[in-house]
């Protein structure tokens, strides 16, 4: 007979809250982000507690969480042992982990918990799927079944998604792979005949098991579909997995089917190149050669157009009109609003009200409410369309909040403050201790903007109470000093600090003491790494209503999007990372339409975004043309870059091979490599050695000298990091005040100048480090940065003399050109030429003084005879209004597009009267021309999330790795 199971409601635990196990103390071990094994390391110091850490059902073992350890991919070699019972409880996408060899995460943040208090606990690491698995691919499916579900009270529902754990102490079968829900409560095992093929394979970390129930469970079995997930066909270990698999008969079609596909588009994309060299190499110019001087119709002509945002046919089948939008509901005027609201600015209120007041379906009803829908056949039965989890007799907890990801320019933040204001007449606490005041969290240098925003917007005769909490005196603040104020304004920063002072919210003190009304992540992409402790600090904050603004929820992959969604509070299982990899990531990736549906429910539930260009937005800005212009290498510059491109696929096939130190150390030669690939792509002289040198220094004598000459290659590695968007490897957050080492690592200076105080060494290599006088800093921010005396500045290059061609057929026009570029040192060469040609320019980088950058922006502006502004992108891609400018360069590019659109929105913005053209160089045959595919890409995936059907216009190492082997492929 069916047995009688009651049904479950999801788990109501805090998201965010470190396990007991990660909060154990560990004084006395030291920060040991080497990578080495047990052998090659020195042992720890015995610590004040047990080192033997259990992970609970919903944490993850994995090993080494360092950028560079996580980069490494594939780990060691397979030994194919049978799994040993002392092993230990561990979940099925978790390699082995062995404690001397390695400190989790957790442990680390325990470490620095103890030691200081500005260091914050981690998030839970069920949240730490190895980063290695973000890139398997599918190699089979296996129809099994679930036996001993009569001992279990673990109960599931037909399609629902399942979760997979080995459980090698299991007394009856070191081989036991148990099921659980997704309640974390356990189903039953796979059969032993099939627990015995793939238990080698999870202990060694080469398959990844994901499933789902295919039939309902009876009284001793169930059906089960478990897909197989391996390494990528770009790992060597591929082959070798796929060999063992076909021997034990495990299936691998789906594997061996891509790989064919990918032959034949291989062998397609090399004919056409051979047949396009063969054509142009009679065509190709010598470096200087003499031309006749180009008009802008000829250099148009010889371009490429772009909508570097409508890169996808595939994606318009699920756009919608921008009828939708328009016809969205409108709030009311707020009457506490000094501003006029534009229409489609009510719109976002009306629809932000909602989203702070969401209710589950109605009986009966066909509708869903954030993936949630009424059961077809329990009528008080809900089941979440993702995952298929179904809870019965009890409401599902929904989210109050979102995201709004509207466009730069179009209000976003008159748009919340109108929020603000709208429900603070008729506010009612939800609960006891409630206040009615929302926290605004923001980096630092636009954190005065918000108050300005809010006087600004505000009626004078009735102001909202504002207080910025940040700087001394400010843990002070209790909630009854809290309850004075309508807004609180403080930093991620501010927010980590008070996260870290000791025990779990609510506190007694601080921000965390209080519950309040909404709080609001402003630029909220910056919590877009889950594993990060600002996405653990933020996520920790007591609030009824959670909001996120940023207008690149999508960075460089949908894990940024997790990281957002998992704040706002996603249920039915979502909130998990294993299991949103499983339902939506590995599925986007292998093209699977209904996954990309899902997506864009997910999108509609939770975010808005309307773009400026849209009719019903009615921004009235002049067209927006771009263009790629392609350029061909100088016969000389081919032979240097062609040397570096073969030392580059060298490096990349070693880096595959090995682990630990030595990986670290190769990968960061490998983005050396690149930085100069990329450098002599705009010109041939920007190709330093001095980096290669510096490295070799260190491989001989672990540190080096800070001598002039090493002083300026560790800022350049420095400035690598920088532009690669690497990770602090202790806190897992983006650089924040980035510092390197003589040992050439790179660090947030908080978080390793604690680590210096402590315990005098590197985390990464065990270098000694003194003190903190020793690390290096980035090139000075605000000073007159010296010329390198290397380059000669009346030599050319190819792209320096298309960039001229340019600019040239653009004199004695009214149009002003704004230059874009990552190098200070491309600047400094064109500079040079601009004065030789004659031309009237301005410059704005980081190496000026506020003073001087105001001067250089009055310049563009006033001066009829300054035709030309040479700009840094990082500098330039935030924060500016370059209208006077209505024509771009982008002399360079890199994978993530985000900063690229910002700096040209920079330009085509409102206030702008003139058409507007951008021309992104490129040189022929190069990674230039591979990152373009990156990004489109990129912008594929945003376009899918939000169906976004046209437009004029057209984010963890692992990921950057990939990026970095399709442009060495």
């Amino acid at each position: 007979m069916p047995r009688s199971i009651p049904w479950m409601a999801p788990n109501g635990g805090k998201q965010g809250q470190p396990s007991d196990a990660s909060k154990r103390k560990r004084s006395s071990d030291v920060i040991d982000l080497t990578g080495d094994s047990a052998e090659t390391r020195p042992a720890p110091k015995t610590p004040r507690t047990s080192s033997t850490r259990t992970p609970s059902h919903s944490q993850s073992s994995a090993g080494p969480s360092s950028s560079a350890a996580r980069s490494r991919q594939y780990g060691r070699t397979p030994s194919w042992t049978q799994p040993s019972p002392s092993q230990g409880n561990r979940s099925a996408y978790v390699p082995p982990w062995t404690p001397p060899t390695q400190h989790s995460q957790a442990e680390r943040d325990a470490w620095l918990q103890e030691e200081d208090n500005d260091i914050f606990e981690n998030v839970a690491s069920s949240q730490n799927v190895p980063a290695a698995h973000e890139q398997y691919q599918k190699y089979g499916s296996v129809d099994t079944k679930i036996v001993g579900v009569r001992f279990y009270t673990g109960f599931a529902t037909v399609g629902e998604r399942i979760t997979i754990k080995r459980e090698p102490s299991n007394p009856y079968d070191p081989n036991a792979i148990r099921i659980d829900n997704m309640m974390n409560e356990q189903i039953g095992h796979i059969g032993r005949n099939m627990a015995a093929k793939l238990a080698k394979y999870i202990d060694n970390g080469w398959l990844l098991l994901e499933g789902s129930l295919s039939g309902e469970i009876g009284q001793y079995d169930c059906p089960i579909t478990m897909n197989l997930f391996g390494p990528p066909l770009s790992s060597p270990l591929s082959e070798e997995v796929r060999e063992r698999m076909m021997v034990d008969r495990l299936p691998t079609q789906d594997i061996s089917r891509f790989e064919r596909d990918q032959k034949k588009m291989q062998q397609t994309a090399e004919r056409k190149i051979a047949a396009n060299s063969q054509f142009k190499a009679s065509q190709a110019p010598g470096l200087g050669a003499s031309s006749q001087e180009q008009t802008m119709q000829d250099i148009i002509s010889d371009s490429e157009r772009f909508n570097p945002r409508d890169v996808s046919r595939a994606a318009e089948q699920f756009g919608t009109s921008e009828d939708d939008l328009a016809a969205m509901p409108k709030a009311k005027q707020p009457v506490r609003l000094a501003t006029n609201m534009l229409p489609y600015q009510l719109q976002a209120l009306a629809w932000m009200l909602d989203k702070e007041n969401p209710k589950v379906p109605a009986k009966g009803s066909k509708e869903f409410v954030q993936l949630w829908r009424r059961h077809e056949r329990y009528p008080n039965a809900f089941t979440n369309i993702a995952t298929n989890f179904s809870i019965k007799d009890k409401e599902p907890v929904l989210a109050s909040g979102g995201i709004l990801a509207d466009d730069m320019g179009l209000g976003k933040t008159l748009e919340m403050i109108s929020l603000l204001v709208s429900d603070l007449e008729d506010y009612t606490p939800s609960q006891q201790g409630e206040l009615g005041a929302t926290l605004i969290v923001a980096p630092l240098s636009v954190m005065s903007n918000w108050s300005d925003q809010i006087a600004r917007h505000v009626r004078k005769d009735q102001p909202l109470r504002v207080y910025t909490y940040h700087g001394a005196g400010k843990k002070s603040m209790s909630p009854e000093d809290f309850s004075q104020y309508d807004v609180v304004i403080t930093t991620y920063q501010t927010l980590a600090s008070d996260w870290a002072s000791g025990g779990q919210p609510p506190k007694s003190k601080g921000l965390y003491s209080v519950r309040w009304r909404r709080v609001i992540l402003d630029e909220g992409h910056n919590i877009r790494n889950p594993s990060s402790k600002g996405a653990s600090a933020v996520t920790a904050v007591i609030a009824r209503s959670r909001w996120v603004l940023t207008g690149t929820p999508i960075i460089n992959s949908l894990k940024d999007l997790y990281s957002l969604l998992r704040f706002i509070g996603i249920t039915g299982g979502m909130e998990k990372l294993e299991v949103f990899n499983s339902v939506l990531v590995r599925p986007i990736k292998a093209n699977d339409s209904s996954a990309t549906a899902l997506l864009q429910a997910i999108m509609s539930a939770f975010c808005l975004r309307r773009r400026k260009e849209m009719k019903f937005i009615d921004l009235k800005l002049p067209e927006l043309s771009e263009f790629v212009h392609r350029i061909q290498f100088a016969d000389k510059e081919k032979e240097r870059y062609m040397a570096l491109f073969q030392e580059a696929q060298g490096t990349l096939s070693s880096y595959r091979k090995v682990e630990g130190q030595k990986a670290s150390e190769t990968y960061r030669y490998l983005l050396e490599i690149l930085l100069r690939l990329r450098q002599v792509c705009n010109h041939w002289q920007m190709c330093s050695e001095r980096v290669t040198n510096l490295m070799e220094q260190i491989q001989k004598q672990k540190v080096v000298e800070l001598t002039p000459e090493n002083l300026k290659a560790l800022q350049d590695v420095l400035s690598l990091s920088i532009q690669s968007q690497e990770e602090c490897p202790i806190c897992l957050d983006d650089l924040h005040s980035p510092v390197i080492t003589p040992c050439a690592h790179v660090f947030g200076r908080e978080c390793i100048e604690r680590v210096i105080e402590t315990q005098k060494k590197c985390p990464m290599c065990r270098a000694e480090l003194k003190d903190n006088s020793i690390l290096v800093q980035p090139t000075n921010d605000f000073g007159d940065e010296a010329k390198d005396e290397s380059i000669d500045f009346d030599a050319s290059s190819t792209k320096l003399e298309a960039l001229i061609d340019i600019l040239k057929a653009s004199k004695g026009t009214s149009n002003k050109t704004v230059v874009f570029s990552q190098w200070t040192k491309f600047l400094d060469i064109v500079q040079a030429r601009l004065d030789r040609e004659g031309f009237k320019y301005c410059r704005l980088d980081g190496t000026m003084s506020a003073g001087l950058r105001d001067k250089a922006l009055h310049a563009l502006e006033e001066d009829p005879d300054c035709t030309i502004m040479l700009a840094s992108l990082g500098v330039c891609s935030v924060g500016l209004n370059l209208v006077a400018a209505n024509q771009v360069v982008l002399s360079d590019s890199w994978w993530a597009p985000a900063i690229e659109d910002q700096a040209v929105d920079r330009v085509h913005r409102l206030g702008q009267k003139k058409k507007t053209s951008v021309f992104r160089l490129v040189m022929e045959g190069s990674i230039e021309e591979r990152t373009l595919d990156i990004q489109a890409e990129k912008r594929k995936l945003m376009m899918m999330a939000f169906q976004e059907k046209d437009s004029k216009r057209g984010r963890n190492k692992t990921s950057r790795l990939g990026d970095v082997e399709k442009l060495l492929r």
